[in-house]
């Protein structure tokens, strides 16, 4: 374990080496930050002060983790640019892909008022850019700003109703559904466009879905077959987003 400063633990070698000076964050502050979140916007000055003095930015390059599971939170994590995977690891050294997770959203909520350990790891998709947050000062955030406290639990939320339900509905759907869920879920929430780039490998595509790689690999070829979607090298786009609501309603 590194400590770059007592209120900054946990972090990984590799990120350590590229966080910015204090020097430099000082020069700035969240509340000139582009990348900044619905729920910051809500802060007064004071409290942009206390989140400014008590986070730091840093640069993450794909494929590494950023937060492994079954560590203690020391830090709220923000991720301001980029696509990361959150995940589990099962007894068996299989993967379950939860969910990905885009830019202007926090890592490390769930365990806030927890437990205080982290149960799921979270790797970068692509080069990303976050800021560590000291969880007691994200804690005080919270406990001071009304506002700022329910649009974070709203967020929260979301992610949770989206988890519960793509759970529950793999226990009674077959591969075409299941995968016709992830493509809705790609399009409508992580990339907001029926356009987008395809960050991630058959097998987490496999792994996001809950079926085995071969088994998606038949129904991406079956529903390129059927005109539902297209892949051109590193994107996917789907041609007809209908006949995919209607397949995953359908199951």
């Amino acid at each position: 374990m590194i400590f770059v400063t007592s209120y900054f633990v946990d972090l990984q070698p590799d990120t350590v080496e590229m966080l910015k000076t204090f020097d430099e964050l000082n020069k700035s502050s969240c509340c000139d930050c582009v990348d900044m979140s619905c729920a910051v916007s809500l802060l007064n000055k004071e409290q942009y002060e206390l989140l400014s003095s008590h986070s730091i930015e840093s640069f993450v390059k794909k494929g590494e983790v950023i937060l492994r599971s079954d560590t203690l939170i020391s830090n709220i994590i923000y991720l301001k640019v980029g696509y990361i995977k959150e995940f589990m690891v099962n007894g068996n050294n299989k993967t379950s892909i939860i969910q990905i997770l885009k830019p202007h959203t926090y890592l490390g909520i769930h365990s806030l008022f927890g437990d205080k350990i982290n149960h799921y790891v979270y790797a970068a998709l692509q080069d990303v850019k976050i800021c560590y947050i000291d969880i007691n000062a994200f804690k005080q955030l919270i406990k001071e700003n009304g506002n700022f406290a329910f649009q974070i639990l709203t967020e929260v939320n979301k992610e949770n109703l989206y988890n519960y339900y793509r759970f529950v509905s793999n226990s009674y759907k077959k591969t075409d559904g299941r995968f016709a869920d992830v493509l809705l879920y790609l399009s409508e929430n992580v990339y907001e466009g029926q356009h987008f780039p395809l960050q991630l490998t058959r097998q987490e595509l496999a792994d996001l879905t809950g079926v085995s790689r071969e088994n998606l690999t038949r129904v991406l070829s079956k529903f390129k077959e059927e005109g539902i979607l297209d892949e051109c090298g590193d994107e996917l786009e789907i041609l007809n987003i209908e006949i995919l609501r209607t397949i995953s309603k359908n199951g």
